[in-house]
Formats: structure tokens, C-alpha cells, sequence
């Protein structure tokens, strides 16, 4: 036998290397065959409820990291109220009409145009459905837990039908209308937009200064007076009906020198505009107070047959322009809302195309919106006063990428201004994560104009509206619940395989359809009301779901998107928010903080990652960032993560090695039983059981991750476990100490384990596979851990900590010595503490090794005065020396007692009696020699 078997060196067939992206598809596969989703629901079952309500991401495409990032931090959420006494179920979902798909299948060859609608929506259809089993795939490999096999889609049968009953429901309350107001409207998509699908880029335009000529001054201004206005989108010029001045601005007139042209602009940009105008010298020759200029009429610049009426807007200011804003009401909405106030024309002069109409005139008709300029420079001729390019933000249509226009043709709106007030209180009422969540949100509902919700498009939910004969438009609760019966059985796709009277109840007639004859509406609605409707089609259409929601979990993007659509909906049929609190994140960027991009070729796929590293990896890395704010991701990054895991891996693992011989029903000790050095473990210990379920309440996953790394690093790896060697390997397999040690050691095991499953389902799976005491099959069928408070524990916290400072200082010390030559490894040292009483005392008061805690072989604590050589920190000295004797060959102590033993053992006192007491037959026959 050889020395070194006389020794408790720990064992285990758990490996160093995690091989996770081999390992964790067939866990994953094992949990799917064992039901483990089900199997929670039914531990759960009685439970008091927690509903995660997942926001739908958009079925195209594998997914991204950002999806990443989503669907972990719910899957944390979720699995960490199962373990912790709630019924959590969690039902993912998809959303799948709208424009992209119809991207996606013109560029495969699909010529809409050439096909019936209802057979081109069937192969939207068919599309959508394969990208949500490709994205369902995608989510799985990630270890999120969920009913996968029952999850919504906006596309389904169910889930159109209740967006119908959204629909009507605020319908029958008077919150649908019908209007010709500007809109965001992308002519590259040839549909309306709402503000949620508008992204804001900074481009150069080309603007103009230009004068209209006055036609009838109302004895206020004569009729040699132009009045100069500056715009920065010159095809509106074609729609021009009016000039907006300000009430209460001050304007002045002017003549510039050698010009029979008396000038109105705004008083405050006079020296900044005169240069511009080439003016060297000009003459003030009057002023007037912006509603002196009221009902003045105006010529417009090219069309003297058209009037322009100088009017009154709260809009107007004088920090660019000239103070004058030329009016158009087809193509803004401040001037729309002016222009209905005083009866201006809506000339709407661009068609859907972004091409100029006939209305626009011979000259413009057939043009790009956005490449008239020439025509309108060389129209204006002498009344062009300058022209200069700007940079300026712009909104876009954030699916092609290119820019929009306000055009106000006819569409389909949901007030929001009849009930904003109320809206407004629900969001006072919601918890917000984190809480400026609450003003941003506030502030949008507060400064939004009510909501478009037609599209020019084909794939996506009809509007069930209906008009009779004279132009009625009709969707009353009768017409509306059975449009939703029709689709529930047949999906919306009927709404273009049968004729408007098909589609209507049977024996329905209306006063202003004398002959029975009926149109359909052929707008689709926004998609964005498809998944605002989402707490009706999901948590109020399911029976083991509850709403309002306890929590909605996006992007920051979603406060202008699904956190947004969703709130107005769901107070306008119910009074109240579909949710009680609002968790949002940051958006993901490259490791160098930029936005990721194709063309950059900085994207990331979560499948790339699982592949190198494992899904653990990415699991990780979301509970290590602050999603409160953008948060950086690159393969590097990850790289560093992993090392994280590799810390805390090989950590557990000794964990498990060491109590690989211990039986926690028959070995464990109590509280009371365990040494001091012990009780403090177990004692820290539970201080970060208590800093983690807090976390976990707060979705807080940093904090859990920051905690936990550093108890495993400082109180675990570099305290803890650093000295465990000498009490788990040296004792005897039954010492007092030894399971005093692993009694800690085990209970550490099976609760991290449990606190970790959350984050880290994978891993901790492969750990209790190890721990044969414990119950449940699955960790993930067992219960978070609640933290213990044991008598004494904050006198023993103050102990210790003093401790801890007085260990650092220890070390201090051992590392000049080392630094010095004097020893080697700290086994080498004999320490002199040079200790004041109340050190005296507190090491006393310990009542343990302190040689031992410190991995010193030698200790003396002194009350003599220290020598000048002596080391000192923050008021203690230490004398660090050689220690005297030899090498324990068993323990590798420096020990006067050690001594050439009968047996072949070159070893100190303390091990011969181990060796003597535990291994006879060894002892009889002799160690072979030099088994070290």
C-alpha cells in the first residue's frame, strides 16, 4: 500500500471538462421525454400564480442575440418562481403577419400581383409556420423550459378571432374611426406606418427660403409685401395652402436696398437670415405682432389661382426657419390640425408610390417626391430668396430602410384621446423595471396623436368593417362577433375567399343598402394590434393563465411598440393594463459597442455560440450584464465568461469529490455540532442564499451573478476550500473534523445547485445526478433553498470578519517572506503575531487552528513588543521565519515530531496516529518506500 491511499483524496467521475455542446442536446432530450415542463405545472398545481406574458417575437429567420437575451432572462424569471412556491407556466408565442414575409417571398419569385389573395396568404401562411418551428428549435437549444407544443401565433385560428373581439369591443365604444389626417406613409412598402415602426436617421436635405406674394392685406400689409417662408421637404410646396405665423411672435418688414419688395419675416431671425438673402443694407419699416397678420391672403409662388391664408399656430417658433411655416395639410400633422381649424384645402399631390399626382400639376406629375427640387427651384424663379442643405433627423421606415413622408390619405384610427387620461392613471399604477421605464412610457402616451391602424398590405387580419350602399361604414357588435365566430372555425383567410353579404350574418340588412348589396374593407390592420391584443388571444383565452399579466418582458424599443399597443387595447375594452409591472432591457452590441449588422459582419448567432461553447455560456453571460442599459457581446467576451464558468464548475466539483463518502443521513452534524470556522461558512453562506432569492424577486440577475462568483472566488476557493485540504485529505475518513467539514460542504452542494438551476439548468443537472441522497429526480422538481438565521450569528459574522482582516495582513506578511526567500509555500512559514489584547482576545474567542486557517506550519501569538525587523500592517506585526523540523511526507507539514516510523513512513505525530488507528493490515506489512 502506498502512503499517499492513507489519504481522503477526493473522487469523482463528475469531469473538469463540461463538453456542454455535445452534453446539453441530450439533457435536453432526457427532460423532454421525462415531461419536466408538465411535471413543474403539476407540482405547482394550487399554487398562488406567477404569469410571464411573452411578447411574440417576429417568426423570420433564425434568431439573434438579442432573442437570446429575451428569451433567457424570461427563462430565468419563470424558473426561478417555480422553485420558489408559484404556479409559473410559461407559453411562448409568435408573431407572423406583416411586411417581411412579404418581402421574404418576393424575393423567392412570388409575384403577388399574379396570384388570387387567398392562395398568396396561404403561402405567407405556410412560411410563417416554418419559421416559428425553426425559431421553436432555435429557443429549445437554449434550455428554455416552456409549452413548446402548445404555444400561440398570432396567425391561428383562435388568436384571429380574438383581435376581431378586441376590434369590436372598441368599436362599440366609439374609439374606431375613420380619417384623412396625415400619416407616417412608406411609399417603398406602399403602406401606412405607425410611430412604432419608424426609426429616426440624420440626412441632408436641400432647403429653401421663398416669398408669397400678398393678394389682400387686410389693410395690414400692401400688396408689394411677400412674406418669406423656409421649408426643408420642397415637393410639399406643390400642396401649400396657408402660412402659419405665431400669435405672439413679433415680425418686422423690411426692404433691402435697390428692391421695390417690402419682405415680412420673424423679427428674431433678421440678422441671421440677411446675409443668407444677400441684404448689405435693409430698412425696418414696420412691425407687427404675429396676429395682426391673421386672414391675410397670400398668392402661392406658381399657381396665382390658388389662395394661402396667413393663419394663427401654436407650432410656429423662431429658432430656425423665418418664423413663417408654409402650410400643407396633406402632408404634416401640425399644419393638418391648423388647416382644419381655418377650412384649408387637403391636396394630397403624391400618390402611394411616392410619385407626383396630376393633382401636383403638368410640370411635377410623374416625378419622385424626392427628386423635384430642380422643378420646384426653377417654378419659384425670382421669388427663391436662398436655398442650403441642412443635416437633420429624419424618420424612416424601419423595415426598408428608406424614408417616409406624412401623406394623409384615408385610413382607420384608434383614439387614444378619448380615454388617454385613463391610460395615463394605469401606467401610475404599474411597477416599472427599472423605473424610469414609467416616465418614458407616461410621456408617450401623454404626447401621442391617436393610432393608425389600416395598412395597405396583404398578409395580416382584415379590418371586419363593411359598408352599405351610401358609403356607411358598419362594425357593430352583431357584424364583429360573428366576423370572429367565422374566423375562429375558418382562419381570416376566409375574408377573401367569400363575398361581403357571405360574410355577414345571415338575413343582415342595413338602412343604407336598399338593394342588399355590401363592400368589405381591403386594409389589413396594423401588426402591432394583432400582438396588443395578445392578453385576450393568450392569457384571458387560456385556462391556466390569468390577466392582467404580473409581468411583460421586452427591449427598451417596446415602450413605442407591444408595451404600448397592448396598454391601450386592453384599457379600452377592460379599464386597466393588461400587466402589473414592465421589465425592459437594453439592446445588444457588438463587444466594441456598436450595432450589429450584416454588413458589418459583427452579428452573433446563439446557435454559433452553443456550438463553441455551450448554451450555458450565453446563459451566463445575460445574468452577467446590466441590461438596464446596452449591453456588449463578442466571442471574446464570451471567452471570459466561460472562464467564469470553468471557476465555478471545477469549484462544485471539489465540492462533490470531498463528499463523495459522506451520508448526510447518517454524518451530517447540526449547526451547533459544527466548529467555529464552519458555523461561519454556513453562516456567509446563507447570507448569499438570502442575496439571491432577493435578486430572483427583483429580476435582478446581475446581482446573483456578482454574489455568487465572488462567495465561490473569495470565501469558497480562496478561504474556505484553501485550507479544507488539510482537514478532508489529512483526517481520518470518520474524523469529527473531517465531517464536520463536509456537513458544510454538502449543504453548500445541494443548495447552490438548486440556486443556480435557474441560470444554469444544464450544469446543475449534471450535478444532482452526483448527490443519491436527494428526492427529487430533477432539480428542476425542486424547491430554491430559504435562507436560515442561526443564535449568534451576527457575533459570530463580527468575529470572523475581524478575522479575515487579520488573515489579509497574515498574508501580507507570508508574501515579503516569500518575496525575501525565506520560504517557499506558506506551509514553510513559522508565523510570530505580534497581537494587542483585543487580537489576543478574538483569536482566542475563534477556539480553532489558526495555524491551520492561516497554512502556516508553525504559530505563535506574542504579547512581547515587536522587533524592529518585525513586518507591520495597519498597526499589526508579524515576524515570518522558517519553520523548524522536517517534511510530513502524509501532510506535508514542516513538523519537529516527524519521524522515520516501522512501517516505512516518514511522517509527523498527528498522521501516525491516523495511519495506526485506520490502516492496520498497512501498518503491518509496511508502506512501500518512498510512496510519497
Amino acid at each position: 500500500m502506498k502512503l499517499k491511499e492513507t489519504l481522503n483524496l477526493g473522487k469523482t467521475a463528475f469531469p473538469m471538462r463540461a463538453g456542454l455542446p455535445n452534453k446539453e442536446p441530450q439533457w435536453q432530450k432526457d427532460w423532454e421525454n421525462a415531461d419536466l415542463y408538465a411535471k413543474r405545472q403539476e407540482l405547482n398545481a394550487g399554487k398562488p400564480a406567477f404569469h410571464l406574458h411573452d411578447g411574440p417575437p417576429y417568426a423570420n429567420g433564425n434568431i439573434h442575440v438579442g432573442h437570446a437575451l429575451n428569451k433567457i432572462s424570461k427563462d430565468i424569471i419563470v424558473r426561478s418562481k417555480s422553485m420558489s412556491g408559484f404556479r409559473a407556466p410559461y407559453i411562448p408565442g409568435w408573431d407572423t403577419h406583416g411586411l417581411p414575409i412579404e418581402q421574404v417571398l418576393a424575393k423567392q419569385g412570388v409575384k403577388r400581383k399574379e396570384l388570387d389573395r387567398a392562395s398568396y396568404l396561404k403561402m405567407c401562411r405556410d412560411y410563417a409556420l416554418t419559421q416559428v418551428d425553426k425559431q421553436r428549435d432555435d429557443f429549445k437549444r437554449l434550455g428554455v423550459s416552456g409549452d413548446w407544443e402548445n404555444p400561440y401565433v398570432t396567425l391561428y385560428p383562435e388568436f384571429e378571432a380574438a383581435q376581431i373581439r378586441v376590434f369590436g369591443a372598441m368599436a362599440d365604444k366609439g374609439y374606431i374611426y375613420r380619417g384623412a389626417k396625415p400619416v407616417y406613409w412608406s411609399w417603398s412598402s406602399e403602406s401606412a406606418l405607425a410611430e412604432a415602426e419608424i426609426e429616426y436617421h440624420d440626412v441632408d436635405s436641400t432647403s429653401l427660403y421663398y416669398a408669397n406674394k400678398v393678394k389682400d392685406g387686410k389693410g395690414v400689409l400692401d400688396t408689394d409685401s411677400y412674406i418669406i417662408v423656409w421649408t426643408t421637404t420642397p415637393f410639399t410646396i406643390t400642396a401649400s395652402r396657408g402660412l402659419t405665423v405665431g400669435a405672439d411672435v413679433d415680425y418686422v418688414a423690411v426692404q433691402p436696398a435697390g428692391s421695390e419688395r417690402k419682405y415680412i419675416l420673424a423679427e428674431a431671425l433678421l440678422d441671421s437670415l440677411a446675409p443668407k438673402f444677400a441684404w448689405e443694407n435693409f430698412e425696418i419699416i414696420a412691425n407687427y405682432k404675429g396676429s395682426q397678420l391673421e386672414h391675410i391672403v397670400t398668392e402661392h409662388p406658381w399657381d396665382t389661382h390658388v389662395d394661402e391664408l396667413v393663419i394663427l399656430g401654436d407650432h410656429v417658433t423662431t429658432e430656425s426657419g423665418t418664423g413663417i411655416v408654409h402650410t400643407a395639410p396633406s402632408f404634416g400633422e401640425d399644419d393638418y390640425n391648423v388647416g382644419v381649424k381655418y377650412g384649408l384645402e387637403v391636396y394630397v399631390t403624391v400618390d402611394e408610390r411616392g410619385m407626383m399626382n396630376e393633382l401636383a400639376g403638368p410640370d411635377f406629375q410623374g416625378q419622385f417626391y424626392a427628386k423635384v427640387l430642380p422643378t420646384v427651384v426653377e417654378k419659384l424663379g425670382d421669388l427663391l430668396l436662398a436655398k442650403e442643405v441642412i443635416n437633420h433627423s429624419y424618420p424612416f421606415d424601419w423595415r426598408t430602410k428608406k424614408p417616409i413622408i406624412w401623406r394623409a390619405v384615408p385610413q382607420w384610427f384608434a383614439s387614444v384621446s378619448k380615454f388617454r387620461q385613463e391610460i395615463l392613471e394605469e401606467i401610475d399604477k404599474t411597477k416599472f423595471y427599472p423605473s424610469w421605464g414609467h416616465t418614458r412610457l407616461y410621456n408617450m402616451i401623454r404626447d401621442r396623436g391617436d393610432w393608425v391602424i389600416s395598412r395597405q398590405r396583404n398578409w395580416g387580419v382584415p379590418l371586419p368593417i363593411f359598408y352599405a350602399e351610401d358609403g356607411t361604414a358598419i362594425m357593430t357588435k352583431e357584424v364583429t362577433d360573428h366576423v370572429a365566430e367565422l374566423f375562429e372555425k375558418e382562419g381570416s383567410i376566409i375574408w377573401w375567399e367569400r363575398e361581403a353579404k357571405d360574410l355577414l350574418p345571415a338575413g343582415f340588412t342595413h338602412p343604407g343598402s336598399p338593394n342588399g348589396l355590401f363592400e368589405k374593407e381591403t386594409d389589413i390592420m396594423d401588426v402591432w394590434f394583432d400582438s396588443g391584443s395578445s392578453w385576450n388571444g393568450v392569457m384571458k383565452a387560456r385556462a391556466n393563465l390569468a390577466y392582467p399579466a404580473d409581468l411583460y418582458l421586452e427591449g427598451s424599443d417596446q415602450y413605442r411598440g407591444w408595451f404600448n399597443s397592448s396598454l391601450i387595447t386592453s384599457v379600452a375594452v377592460n379599464g386597466h393594463a393588461p400587466y402589473k409591472s414592465v421589465l425592459s432591457q437594453g439592446f445588444v452590441l457588438d463587444g466594441k459597442g456598436e450595432k450589429m449588422s450584416k454588413s458589418k459582419g459583427n452579428i452573433i448567432s446563439p446557435n454559433d455560440v452553443a456550438k463553441q461553447y455551450g448554451a450555458e455560456i450565453l446563459r451566463l453571460w445575460v445574468a452577467s450584464v446590466d441590461t438596464d442599459n446596452d449591453v456588449r457581446v463578442s466571442m471574446d467576451i464570451l471567452g471570459q465568461v466561460s472562464e467564469t464558468y470553468r471557476k465555478i464548475r471545477n469549484t462544485l466539483r471539489f465540492l462533490i469529490a470531498n463528499t463523495s463518502d459522506f451520508n448526510p443521513e447518517k454524518d451530517a452534524l447540526s449547526f451547533q455540532d459544527l466548529r467555529p470556522v464552519d458555523k461561519y461558512m454556513t453562516i456567509k453562506f446563507n447570507s448569499l442564499v438570502k442575496t439571491i432569492r432577493q435578486a430572483y424577486d427583483k429580476y435582478d440577475f446581475l446581482t446573483i451573478y456578482k454574489a455568487l462568483v465572488n462567495f465561490i472566488t473569495v470565501d469558497l476557493s480562496a478561504f474556505y476550500l484553501d485550507f479544507a485540504k488539510d482537514v478532508v485529505y489529512i483526517e481520518a475518513e470518520d474524523a469529527l473534523a473531517r465531517r464536520q467539514m463536509q456537513t458544510v460542504f454538502y449543504d453548500i452542494l445541494v443548495k447552490i445547485t438548486k440556486l443556480l438551476t435557474p441560470i444554469l439548468p444544464h450544469t446543475a443537472e449534471e450535478i444532482w445526478s452526483y448527490l443519491e441522497f436527494e428526492a427529487e429526480e430533477f432539480v428542476q422538481l425542486a424547491e430554491l433553498p430559504e435562507a436560515e438565521i442561526f443564535a449568534e450569528q451576527e457575533v459570530i459574522l463580527q468575529e470572523w470578519e475581524a478575522f479575515m482582516t487579520l488573515r489579509t495582513q497574515a498574508q501580507k506578511a507570508l508574501e515579503e517572506a516569500r518575496n525575501e526567500k525565506i520560504i517557499g509555500k506558506s506551509l514553510e512559514a513559522h508565523l510570530t503575531i505580534y497581537a494587542t489584547e483585543p487580537v489576543r482576545t478574538l483569536l482566542a474567542a475563534l477556539d480553532s487552528d489558526i495555524a491551520q486557517l492561516l497554512i502556516v506550519s508553525q504559530l505563535t501569538v506574542s504579547d512581547q513588543e515587536a522587533p524592529a525587523t518585525a513586518l507591520a500592517f495597519d498597526g499589526l506585526a508579524f515576524v515570518v521565519e522558517h519553520a523548524q523540523g522536517e517534511v510530513c511526507e502524509r501532510c506535508r507539514r514542516i513538523d519537529q515530531t516527524v519521524a522515520d516510523r516501522s512501517y516505512h513512513a516518514h511522517i509527523c505525530d498527528h498522521c501516525a496516529q491516523i495511519v495506526e488507528a485506520n490502516f492496520a493490515q498497512a501498518v503491518a506489512e509496511g508502506f512501500e518506500v518512498n510512496a510519497k
